[in-house]
């Protein structure tokens, strides 16, 4: 990760005490969900699809595509190893360190980022959640954090705002194929998408941006919002039991296990499919796939068994066009409930030890997304921003119902 080390190192720590959420606690939620592979060697690095799953429940945890994390991971560390072949840790020639290639980050322990793969992974989603908090950056008009698109500029800033970086090159207005958020999201398209899928692309001028071509200096963003005209791609990890999907090309394989080596049919474009229940990781511990496998059914229920995310969509324009309101709020992709306030009530953080602390107090009668639970605390329900309200008599929990998710495209 080579950032402006000084400035955005700066920034960094800013924006982390605004919004994050603490390593330790976050690691034993998402760490947890990979437990079935067994605990992690020292100095030895996981197997593929164990990776595969830590990178996946990191970024879900974060409510970042695991699309975009994967992609990151790749770009910085080609094999997504922590360890050289002599068990020894990696460290760039930048100093960069380990899957994430953490580099001058002084609010993390330098020896745990060079030792432990999960803390090394959580702090580069920390980073690059961060990223997406800047103001600094040029935002997509309609697309929220489950969109793919939208971390365009976050996943720019990841590895820094310079010149090298520029979308196009400032003395002819042409693609800049070398900047990093291209080849992150080229990383995207060829791993997640199987090169089936190309990504959302945006207009970029040369009046956009204002730097000097041989300095080090940052980017100025002077176009501060772009729209998209083509379709955006929601993150293909957020469908769940009965949702309907469509194939995206033809002469799929639908397997009979979550195996590229399982026996397989073939299925077209255009394909209904029902998801029959939660994604799955390759069963070859050393397969290099990034995508995930759903179990499916066709609609007349005569061909069951499992697809790749990659050749899959929930419709065939996942650009929003229009709100979809739950009550005072609007319902949102990767949202799985809300809270009502009944009463008045606390918005709280949760530290390294599972002490909860205030944040504000919620006023009777407001409404708040959720996206996700954790059981510490008699329960807290995640509603983004690391912030949290506690399972109490002063609130009430719902989750959408299935017209809802309907109208939302689910």
């Amino acid at each position: 990760m080579k950032l402006s080390r000084v400035i955005v190192g700066y920034l960094t720590c800013l924006l982390l005490l605004v919004w994050t959420y603490d390593a330790a606690s976050a690691e034993s939620t998402w760490e947890a969900n990979c437990s079935s592979y067994g605990d992690i060697k020292q100095n030895q690095n996981p197997p593929y699809q164990h990776m595969n799953c830590l990178l996946t429940n990191a970024a879900l945890d974060a409510n970042i595509p695991p699309e975009i994390v994967k992609a990151v991971a790749s770009k910085e560390n080609g094999g997504w190893k922590q360890f050289d072949e002599n068990g020894q840790p990696v460290v760039s020639l930048d100093q960069g360190i380990g899957i994430m290639q953490i580099t001058n980050q002084s609010a993390y322990d330098q020896e745990r980022l060079k030792y432990d793969v999960t803390y090394n992974i959580q702090a580069g989603v920390e980073i690059l959640k961060s990223m997406y908090q800047r103001n600094d950056l040029p935002k997509i008009k309609g697309a929220g954090p489950e969109f793919i698109e939208s971390w365009y500029f976050p996943v720019m800033a990841y590895n820094g705002i310079k010149p090298a970086n520029s979308p196009i090159y400032k003395s002819n207005g042409l693609k800049n194929s070398e900047a990093y958020q291209e080849k992150v999201f080229s990383f995207i398209e060829k791993d997640s998408y199987l090169n089936n899928t190309k990504l959302g692309k945006l207009d970029f001028r040369t009046e956009d941006f204002e730097y000097d071509t041989s300095s080090t200096e940052n980017i100025v963003f002077k176009k501060k919002e772009y729209t998209l005209t083509s379709p955006m791609h929601s993150s293909s990890y957020h469908f769940q039991k009965g949702d309907r999907v469509s194939v995206t090309i033809d002469n799929v394989k639908l397997r009979s296990q979550p195996s590229t080596s399982s026996a397989s049919t073939t299925i077209g474009k255009n394909t209904v499919l029902t998801i029959e229940g939660k994604f799955l990781y390759d069963q070859s511990l050393t397969s290099i796939n990034q995508f995930v496998w759903y179990p499916v059914r066709t609609a007349d229920k005569k061909l069951v068994g499992y697809i790749s995310s990659a050749y899959i969509n929930k419709n065939t324009n996942t650009q929003p066009v229009k709100k979809i309101m739950w009550g005072k709020t609007e319902l949102k992709l990767g949202q799985i409930g809300k809270v009502t306030v009944l009463s008045d009530t606390n918005l709280v953080k949760m530290d390294s030890s599972g002490s909860i602390t205030t944040v504000r107090t919620l006023k009777k009668g407001e409404e708040y997304r959720v996206y996700n639970y954790k059981s510490n605390n008699g329960g807290l329900y995640g509603v983004g921003g690391g912030s949290y309200i506690q399972k109490s008599s002063n609130i009430k929990y719902e989750t959408p119902s299935k017209s809802k998710l309907a109208l939302l495209g689910q």
